[in-house]
């Protein structure tokens, strides 16, 4: 799965001047701060819980001013993060029609393209994350048939503050009627090749693009070479 692990630095964006990601190195201090304190009794090593106490302080002010919110505001959200802080995780639906063109919602949010999906809840599973996102976005009751990759996202990349992993399903529709939900303000089959890499929401035309890909590839041949 090297295709999607793989995340080139260039994609990040929250990039500021003199080519520094704040946001990623943000994140990068967070987590290492929020871990360290996890692990910390706070006994014998009460240098080190200060040190870290410090670090969370520094990120908390910076994330404020990155994001012109209050740093007291940005702390109080941290703080709702227990146990050991690690990426937060995504359930991806890809849904092809008989033409190979993909299932797309335009975000009322930003009016880019997207495939439906979101995060996944506590106590869930990615396969029923991805069911009920599609069901939720779409009005469509699917079934993830085929595991398409597994996908980082950096901090800074859209509206992301922290690292996100993605998992992203190929699905086959079991049921219901296409329907809008207010996430979106239209839903179309879409090939994905068509659209410009500007027209779709973060890395989704990737993980559609490689879907579609992944699905011709295993498709019969004939005696010719032909898909059937």
């Amino acid at each position: 799965m090297e295709r999607g692990l793989q995340r080139e630095r260039s994609e990040a964006n929250g990039t500021a001047k003199g080519g520094i990601a704040i946001l990623e190195l943000l994140d990068e201090l967070r987590v290492i701060a929020q871990n360290g304190l996890e692990y910390n009794d706070g006994s014998d090593d009460a240098y080190d819980r200060r040190r870290y106490e410090r670090v969370l302080e520094l990120v908390s002010d910076y994330y404020g001013r990155a994001l012109d919110a209050p740093p007291s505001a940005v702390r109080e959200s941290l703080r709702e993060e227990v146990g050991h802080v690690s990426a937060k995780v995504g359930a991806v639906g890809v849904v092809l029609d008989d033409r190979g063109r993909v299932l797309t919602m335009e975000r009322s949010n930003n009016g880019r393209w997207a495939l439906p999906g979101g995060y996944v809840d506590p106590n869930e599973s990615a396969e029923e994350a991805v069911v009920r996102e599609v069901r939720e976005e779409t009005g469509l009751d699917v079934e993830p048939v085929e595991l398409v990759d597994v996908y980082s996202v950096g901090p800074g990349e859209g509206d992301n503050l922290h690292s996100i992993v993605n998992v992203v399903y190929r699905c086959r529709v079991r049921g219901g009627e296409l329907r809008l939900s207010h996430e979106g303000t239209d839903l179309a089959y879409r090939d994905p090749h068509r659209l410009s890499a500007a027209a779709w929401h973060e890395q989704n035309r990737r993980y559609a693009v490689d879907a579609v890909e992944s699905s011709d590839a295993t498709l019969p041949t004939d005696s010719d070479g032909a898909k059937r």
